[in-house]
């Protein structure tokens, strides 16, 4: 199981479309990269974001419907709580995997600020 989460147009709500690909890459993604603003983050990560230090009682999902301007203190936050034990394996719920899916969410909302998030 996993949370696919994308950043919208905010007038077609279609996913935001980005100038150049990008190789962002979560539990599933395109080879060769994609431009689409779309991560999908496996569930595994789930109690890391639900801690009241990283993303507090609505995890990741805290996020939805916020535009990508008003996340990216809610993202440097909760990256800024987390250390940088990324394993290898994708899949270990480590702080660093963790933190890196929020690093690639930040940097969507840092390149199109008006999108607004939409998951599950």
């Amino acid at each position: 199981m996993s949370y696919d989460i994308e950043l919208k147009d905010p007038v077609t709500r279609k996913t935001i479309e980005l100038e150049m690909p990008h190789q962002i890459r979560g539990g599933t993604y395109a080879v060769g990269g994609t431009t689409e603003a779309w991560l999908n983050i496996t569930y595994n990560y789930a109690p890391i974001f639900y801690r009241e230090d990283v993303l507090g009682e609505k995890g990741i999902r805290g996020i939805y419907g916020m535009t990508g301007a008003e996340s990216i203190p809610v993202l440097q936050k909760a990256i800024a709580a987390l250390s940088d034990d990324v394993n290898p394996d994708y899949w270990e719920p480590t702080e660093g995997n963790a933190k890196r899916a929020l690093c690639g969410l930040l940097a969507f909302a840092q390149l199109r600020p008006d999108g607004v998030w939409e998951g599950d």
